[in-house]
């Protein structure tokens, strides 16, 4: 595809995005940021919710992960659904009760100072990880389509990237994401539906028999069984309970939407609908998966080296101009649906519970500060990409599950301690067991074939890490005492 094509159609894209930036951050003042004012609609929350928590990895690497690990994510999606019942009912009720800007301030009211700072300290790190790990995604893309072109360095895409995305949220934040994410989401599944039906088209498939085909192929194998498999359904299902816990409902990010809502009644109906519709959207991305390594088969196409290349290749060099085009509108929706998000929930969290900022001071000083923390995270993901990029040797979305299963694992057992006991523990030695808790899991990762007669851990790590954390806060409490 030409990289004057690439150039216009991402140029329109963002334009787009400004202008719907102008739109909503017009008499926006500082609690539009943090909070969109309390007055997003749930179904517009709900709907851009699946843009957000499917993001340029499942657009990319869930498509391309069927050729190794055929239909087992799905199995994982599956788990989700009980761990969004969970949100639903147990914690979007308290982070209401509580009126809460930041879902860590229950850890400040539950536990004490150094417990609410190292739940806030481990979302830092995972959202910074996480964003990162998904920037570095259509940077590449970008880099393939447009700036190789022009012999541009990786390192001048992602900072073009990551302007792009500081340029529309530094305003309005929270508010004008509500809206950006609806329209991603929506040129997110229109890509991944329109490419499937293009490349079902150049199969001479119809619709019947497109289904059919992916429906035999042994990629479309959903339930692994065997127990010392990393992709095993018991694995895979109860780490996808927990993964949406930690990602969504611990996650300051997906629940500062929620919290936008008018009230929990708004924010569980958005909760119902999203996880309802998101079992069938990541269907259609594994089906697309599976079609793609048809095509390669039929085809006889070589298939490139490197992870999570075989979408953006095929779209941008084998399929027509027509393709690669609604690729490029797909993947960079996708994408930067959950990267802009991402920044603004890294803004609000430092800024609230690390500065203390009042979310209802619009003085210019509170105004400099917010934006000179917006910018500081931008410039961090700018760093943590370039280092990603040196150092990624897997599948992305492996290494965005297995960065969650270390960095999620201490906010997951510091919450279930909270809400499933009523002990008091030592709060000044909270830091210490949440950073001893990952160590451990990773030792215990690492030598798992040694000490567990061959068994290997897959994402249900986090479990164990979440396990191992609660154990340390047990082991440092009292009934009715300790504390503060």
């Amino acid at each position: 595809m030409s990289p004057y094509i690439v150039f216009t159609v991402i140029a329109a894209y963002f334009g787009l995005l400004i202008f719907i930036s102008h739109l909503t951050s017009r008499k926006a003042d500082s609690a539009a940021f943090f909070t969109a004012n309390k007055k997003s609609p749930w179904f517009l929350v709900a709907f851009g919710m699946i843009g957000a928590s499917l993001s340029g990895v499942t657009f990319i690497s869930v498509p391309d992960a069927v050729g190794k690990g055929n239909f087992f994510y799905f199995q994982m999606v599956l788990g989700y659904l009980v761990g969004y019942f969970i949100i639903a009912n147990v914690l979007l009720p308290l982070y209401y009760k509580l009126n809460l800007i930041t879902i860590y301030g229950y850890l400040k009211e539950r536990f004490g100072f150094w417990a609410y700072k190292t739940g806030a300290g481990f979302f830092l790190l995972s959202r910074v990880i996480g964003a990162s790990f998904r920037l570095f995604l259509v940077a590449g893309v970008l880099q393939m389509g447009f700036f190789d072109a022009f012999g541009i360095s990786f390192a001048v895409t992602v900072a073009v990237t990551i302007a792009l995305i500081w340029v529309y949220t530094y305003k309005a934040g929270i508010k004008t994401i509500v809206w950006t994410d609806t329209l991603q989401t929506f040129f997110m599944l229109v890509a991944v539906i329109v490419s499937i039906f293009i490349i079902a088209d150049d199969l001479n498939m119809g619709f019947a028999e497109m289904v059919e085909t992916v429906k035999n192929s042994k990629l479309s194998t959903i339930f692994d069984w065997d127990w010392n498999s990393k992709t095993n359904f018991f694995k895979q299902f109860f780490a996808g309970i927990f993964m949406a816990i930690v990602m969504t409902g611990l996650d300051q990010d997906m629940m500062q939407k929620n919290l936008t809502c008018r009230n929990l009644k708004d924010a569980k109906k958005n909760m119902f609908w999203f996880s309802i519709t998101l079992v069938p959207v990541n269907l259609i991305f594994l089906s697309l998966g599976a079609l793609l390594y048809i095509y390669v088969a039929q085809t006889g196409i070589v298939v490139p080296e490197g992870a999570d290349k075989l979408y953006p290749y095929l779209a941008l060099n084998k399929f027509s101009v027509f393709t690669g085009v609604v690729f490029l509108l797909g993947i960079t929706a996708a994408a930067f649906s959950s990267a802009d998000s991402a920044l603004t929930s890294l803004t609000t969290s430092f800024s609230v519970d690390f500065l203390d900022s009042d979310v209802n001071d619009n003085s210019s000083k509170a105004t400099r500060s917010r934006r000179f923390v917006h910018l500081g995270f931008s410039v961090l993901i700018f760093g943590v990409i370039l280092l990603f990029k040196l150092l990624n040797d897997d599948n992305v979305i492996n290494a965005v599950f297995k960065a969650a299963t270390y960095t999620y694992g201490p906010i997951l057992g510091l919450f279930a301690f909270g809400l499933l006991t009523k002990r008091k523990t030592v709060d000044k030695y909270i830091p210490f067991i949440s950073v001893a808790s990952p160590i451990i899991s990773f030792l215990l990762n690492t030598f798992s074939k040694e000490i567990f007669f061959g068994y290997e851990f897959g994402f249900e790590l986090l479990i164990v890490n979440g396990l191992l954390t609660f154990l340390g806060l047990l082991i440092f409490s009292e009934k009715g005492k300790g504390g503060k």
